[in-house]
C-alpha cells in the first residue's frame, strides 16, 4: 500500500501546575507518514539475540513492512519467506525516535499489535548508547501471546521498587538493576486486564497506552477501546491534559530510598520494534510454557504464514511536556 499523506505537528511546550493536578501541553502529534519523519529505522543486529533481521527504511517500504495512510501507521514482519539455517532472521522493523525525552507524557492510540508464537513486540524508551545508565521503560511488552501486558523498568545499580497498592497491576519483581537475575528488571503485570496484550487486545480494536515520567515517579495506564472511563483528553488527543484525573495506573514506579528516579533516568528515545525468539520469547522454559509448538527458531523459520497478524497498527503518538 502506498503511503498517501503525513502530518507531524510540533508545538511550543509548557509544563504547568494547577490545583488538583499536573498540567501538560501538547508538544508533538505524530500520525501516518509522520512516523517516517519522527523516527529512524535501525538496521542493527538485535541486542536481544532474536531470530530477526531489522531492515532499513528503503527495504521496509519496498517489502511493504511499513506503510501509512493519513491516520495510521503499519509496522510488520515478513510473512511469506521460509528461512534457511544460514539466514540471519525474519525481516522485521525497529524504529527509534529522532527526539530525546525527559519529563513527559506519551500516549499511543493502537488499533492492533503483533501476535503469534515466537513474537516479542515492544514499545519502550531508552538511550541505547549508554544502556542501562539512562534507564529503560518498557510501556508495552510481551511474548508468545502470553497475557497480560507487562510494564518494566531496567536500570543501573541500586534501584528497587517497594511493593504497594497504588496501582491496579501486580509486581512480579522489584529489583530494577539490569545486572541482577539476567536483566529481568522490575516488572508489573497488568493483571486487571487480559485484553492489554495479544489476540485479546486485537479482538477489541486495541486501545490507548500512556506513560508519564517525572522526577519522582513513572506511571503506565491502559484503556480498552470501548472503556467508558477513557479520559476525554486521552480519547480526543487534547492540547492540554491533566494526568491527575486519569485514575489509578496499571503500573506505578515511585521514588523511594531504594531508588532515585532522577539519577537513574536520563534523556531517552522512544523505540517501537518486533523481534522473534531471542532472550525472552525464545527461552525454552518460557516458549514451551506458552503452549507453542516445536522450538522457537524452528517454528519461526518454517511458518511464515503464522505471522500474518504480526503487525502494529498505530493511529497516533502524542507527546506532552
Amino acid at each position: 500500500m502506498k503511503a498517501i499523506s503525513s502530518r507531524t505537528i510540533v508545538l511550543a511546550s509548557l509544563v504547568g501546575f494547577a490545583v488538583g493536578g499536573k498540567i501538560y501541553t501538547l508538544n508533538e502529534c505524530v500520525r501516518g507518514e509522520g512516523f517516517y519523519d519522527s523516527f529512524n529505522f535501525e538496521n542493527i543486529t538485535d541486542p536481544t539475540h532474536g531470530r530477526v533481521t531489522y531492515v532499513n527504511r528503503t527495504t521496509a517500504e519496498s517489502l511493504n513492512l511499513t506503510y501509512a495512510t493519513s491516520d495510521t501507521f503499519i509496522l510488520r514482519a515478513d510473512d511469506t519467506t521460509v528461512l534457511g539455517v544460514n539466514d540471519t532472521g525474519r525481516n522485521s522493523v525497529r524504529i527509534r525516535s529522532n527526539r530525546w525525552y525527559h519529563e513527559h507524557v506519551v500516549v499511543f492510540d493502537i488499533q492492533h499489535m503483533p501476535e503469534g508464537c515466537g513474537t516479542w513486540p515492544a514499545i519502550w524508551e531508552t538511550k541505547e548508547s549508554d544502556w542501562p545508565a539512562s534507564g529503560e521503560i518498557d510501556i508495552l511488552e510481551g511474548a508468545n501471546n502470553v497475557v497480560p501486558n507487562q510494564s518494566t523498568l531496567h536500570t543501573s545499580h541500586n534501584c528497587s521498587m517497594s511493593n504497594h497498592t497504588h496501582q491496579t497491576g501486580t509486581f512480579l519483581t522489584t529489583n530494577c538493576d539490569a545486572s541482577v537475575a539476567y536483566n529481568v528488571g522490575c516488572g508489573v503485570q497488568h493483571t486487571r486486564d487480559n485484553n492489554s496484550f495479544g489476540p485479546g487486545f486485537n479482538r477489541i480494536g486495541g486501545g490507548w497506552y500512556a506513560m508519564e515520567r517525572t522526577l519522582h515517579y513513572i506511571k503506565v495506564w491502559f484503556w480498552e477501546r470501548d472503556d467508558p472511563c477513557v479520559p476525554l483528553d486521552v480519547r480526543t488527543g487534547a492540547w492540554i491534559i491533566d494526568t491527575e484525573h486519569w485514575g489509578i495506573p496499571a503500573a506505578n514506579f515511585r521514588n523511594s530510598t531504594e531508588c532515585d528516579i532522577r539519577s537513574h533516568f536520563g534523556a531517552n528515545n522512544i523505540i517501537i520494534d518486533l523481534t522473534f525468539c531471542g532472550d525472552w520469547a525464545g527461552n525454552p522454559a518460557i516458549y514451551n510454557a506458552s503452549g507453542c509448538p516445536l522450538d522457537c527458531v524452528t517454528y519461526v523459520n518454517n511458518n511464515p504464514s503464522a505471522f500474518t497478524n504480526a503487525y502494529f497498527q498505530i493511529s497516533s503518538m502524542t507527546v506532552y511536556e
